[in-house]
């Protein structure tokens, strides 16, 4: 039988925050939005930077044609005024911003505001793949836990499939009797290919999403199947979600985007005011008369301003479209606050009925121990049949399993809970 790849590698032991710590460091979906971030970070400085002056350096080179002179009228030979056949100019220009309709501390606000709403996504990105880690770690600890209670049932059928063989020799029971309790045991044996299956596929998929080798056996720590969280009350967990809730805090975000760009377009019927500076050295001399083949030196420095005149009338229906904008993105933010409730309300009352099923599920494991103990007793008494003693000791393990599943469900549940809070 081939070897399969968890054979020849030591398994690896996490605890659930240490899976949260790799995942963090290793995901790729988080690495994607942590470059996202930066990239946002950049924009931001970028923004910030249109605040400095504007410096220009420019050259050019030329060659001047003859220039003929018309003394006499276009339709007679003219005079060839003696000109300079080479040009060379270079210089350089500056111009710094006084007043744009405040667009340049706009773009940074927006940018600043786009910057938070990615930071905000990281956020609600870490805590996705925090609890797709959870949920995968969890349903591994269940199954290595029920590989446990398999493992541990397999070694009581086999005590009970002896001790049925014994009375069989003896004549006390049937031959049917031993061949029901040997097809018992087989199907126990099949589900513990299929257990350990389920362990090997889990495995492999946490792995890779934590950004660990994929053929390394991640060994949960599974008392997590037997722990329960208790709840706060609904009103904390909302106002949690007020404060902390990503998807609420991102519509936030965009909402305060939409009223930055309705002032953006505002902004545009503003009058542009602004320095400016520029010197040049050029050669020869031919923008004053009298012209000079001879380098020449001249600057000029002052105040520009404009005014778009036509913005009055091609700003009407921006503005328009930016005010309808605004509107939508503001019932759209109410949206995102109801869906944050009704979630944050979901999730905490799946959580308490997942505690009540705990409580039922352990209530059910006694009463199937009962039952297994007084059929058992009843069978190698004669008092009763194989089929109750068997059908006694799959109840027995099925109430351990939802019991186990129970709390695995509770575990996933609370971690819901913190996510749709924005705690997780």
């Amino acid at each position: 039988m081939a070897q399969q790849p968890h054979d020849t590698i030591k398994p690896l032991h996490l605890s659930i925050e240490q899976i949260w710590e790799q995942a963090e460091l290793k995901n790729k979906r988080i690495e994607m939005s942590r470059l996202r971030l930066e990239s946002s970070e950049e924009a931001l400085k970028d923004a910030k930077a249109e605040r400095l002056p504007e410096i220009n350096a420019a050259g050019a080179y030329a060659r001047v044609t003859n220039m003929p002179v018309y003394e006499d009228g276009l339709f007679h030979t003219p005079e060839q005024f003696p000109v300079l056949h080479n040009y060379y100019k270079v210089g350089g220009e500056a111009y710094f911003n006084i007043y744009n309709g405040n667009k340049t501390n706009l773009e940074i606000k927006k940018e600043a505001t786009e910057h938070a709403i990615v930071q905000q996504q990281q956020n609600l990105t870490v805590a996705e793949v925090k609890f797709n880690a959870a949920v995968c770690y969890l349903d591994l600890a269940r199954s290595c836990r029920f590989k446990e209670l398999i493992a541990k049932d397999i070694a009581e059928q086999e005590k009970q499939l002896a001790h049925i063989r014994e009375l069989q020799k003896n004549g006390v029971v049937l031959k049917s009797d031993v061949l029901r309790a040997e097809l018992k045991l087989s199907r126990q044996q099949m589900g513990m290919v299929q257990i350990n299956n389920d362990i090997a596929i889990a495995s492999q998929k946490l792995a890779i999403m934590i950004g660990a080798d994929e053929h390394v056996l991640i060994e949960p720590d599974t008392s997590l199947a037997e722990q329960a969280v208790i709840p706060g009350t609904y009103e904390d967990y909302l106002a949690a979600a007020a404060d902390h809730a990503y998807e609420y805090k991102i519509s936030e975000g965009e909402t305060a985007l939409k009223e930055l760009s309705l002032k953006q377009v505002k902004a545009n019927v503003s009058p542009k005011v602004g320095l400016f500076a520029e010197y040049a050295w050029a050669y020869p001399q031919i923008q004053f008369y009298p012209y000079a083949g001879a380098m020449y030196g001249l600057g000029m420095y002052g105040v520009k301003a404009s005014f778009p005149i036509s913005s009055f009338y091609h700003n009407k229906h921006k503005e328009k479209v930016a005010k309808l904008q605004l509107e939508r993105q503001e019932v759209e933010h109410k949206e995102t606050g109801d869906e944050v409730r009704q979630q944050v309300n979901e999730a905490f009352l799946r959580y308490k009925e997942a505690l009540t099923r705990i409580d039922v599920a352990r209530t059910n494991v006694k009463q199937a121990a009962e039952n297994l103990r007084i059929v058992n007793n009843t069978y190698f008494n004669q008092l009763s049949l194989v089929t109750d003693l068997l059908d006694a000791d799959t109840q027995m393990l099925q109430t351990r399993f939802d019991l186990v599943s129970a709390n695995i469900a509770a575990r996933v549940r609370y971690y819901q809970l913190q996510k749709v809070t924005g705690n997780l």
